[in-house]
């Protein structure tokens, strides 16, 4: 007899959204010039140690470069030119896989994969130091 009900030994046993995506992973955003960052993206991307670099949000409006970087770094970031945003595991987070970025009116210009979840605060400020010097050669070049 079929009463067009769920069968018991279905229920709570699919996916749910929550429980489908990984979880969110907190992080703090080093938020550079577009030009310093796409230079410091590919300065990362050839680095032996694959992957150096984690997401990285674009924002065209303010023609900003964010990485995502583990939080607490804010309260040791220095390097000049450069701003970093301490969330405290509040706000700012990772998104699951489909990515949404997680700040309004950005883009990723490398989105979260699974594989590299925040790029090493340390192996960013290198990054930027030698695209800032390649930066400033380029322009005196001129």
């Amino acid at each position: 007899m079929e009463t067009g009900a769920t069968p018991s030994t279905t229920v709570g046993h699919g996916p749910t959204p929550d429980s489908s995506l990984p979880p969110a992973v907190p992080c703090d955003l080093v938020t550079v010039p577009a030009r310093q960052g796409l230079e410091a993206v590919d300065i990362l991307r050839r680095a032996a140690a694959a992957p150096a670099v984690g997401p990285v949000l674009h924002d065209g409006e303010c023609d900003t470069l964010g990485f995502l970087v583990p939080p607490g770094t804010a309260d040791g970031w220095d390097v000049p030119g450069s701003a970093c945003t301490q969330t405290s595991g509040k706000g700012l987070r990772i998104p699951g896989l489909p990515p949404e970025p997680p700040v309004r009116g950005s883009g990723w210009l490398l989105p979260p994969d699974g594989t590299e979840p925040v790029t090493d605060p340390a192996v960013l400020r290198e990054a930027l130091g030698e695209a800032a010097r390649l930066i400033e050669a380029a322009d005196n070049c001129r």
